[in-house]
């Protein structure tokens, strides 16, 4: 959750480097202006696409709000380092602001990378939940570690199991969360254009 603070602080911060205002970047990434703003404040834990839309407007990778340093070789990320320092939580798209992702970055260290591995732990779903699909450019790459996960594509529907894989682009309506009333673990890979 301490990252959730960090990426809230680093939009605001960049924000207001560019001379923006919240209206003008709600204006422009089509979010709303309290959306913004609890983003900034670390109300809420947003999920991909609203941080996606947000760095396009700021003019910005995506991987700049989670960037800690500036390492310009190969990033070497062992098991053994990781702690939830790196980490980052988000919502899973439905009416409740209930954060089912817990994103381990796995390249924050890395300076202008294009690609955004992550670990990512996913919680179980509640019953009855609607999920509201989202849309961002790029693309994305998902191999499911441990659990079952299910991904509305579109108007398909993919349940993938350990072992199994998809690759996606990111502009088609999309959410990806546990299936069944269970937990899953994930490796994903997302990819947005500069």
């Amino acid at each position: 959750m301490g990252n959730n603070k960090i990426i809230g602080a680093k939009i605001k911060s960049i924000r207001e480097s560019k001379q923006l205002s919240v209206e003008e970047v709600a204006e422009r990434s089509g979010l709303s202006i309290e959306q913004i703003e609890r983003i900034e404040g670390n109300v809420d834990f947003p999920s991909l696409a609203p941080l996606i839309k947000i760095a396009r407007v700021l003019g910005v990778r995506l991987g700049t709000f989670l960037d800690d340093q500036s390492e310009l070789g190969p990033v070497i990320c062992r098991k053994k380092d990781s702690n939830d320092s790196n980490s980052i939580g988000f919502t899973n798209n439905s009416m409740e602001n209930r954060k089912h992702m817990e994103y381990h970055s796995l390249s924050q260290d890395k300076s202008g990378r294009h690609m955004e591995p992550f670990l990512i732990d996913v919680s179980p779903s509640e019953e009855g939940v609607d999920f509201v699909l989202s849309t961002h450019e790029g693309e994305e790459f998902i191999y499911v570690l441990a659990g079952v996960v299910e991904i509305n594509y579109g108007k398909n529907t993919y349940l993938l199991e350990e072992g199994d894989s998809i690759y996606y682009d990111s502009i088609v309506a999309h959410h990806v969360h546990a299936a069944a009333d269970s937990t899953a673990k994930i490796l994903g890979v997302v990819y947005t254009p500069y």
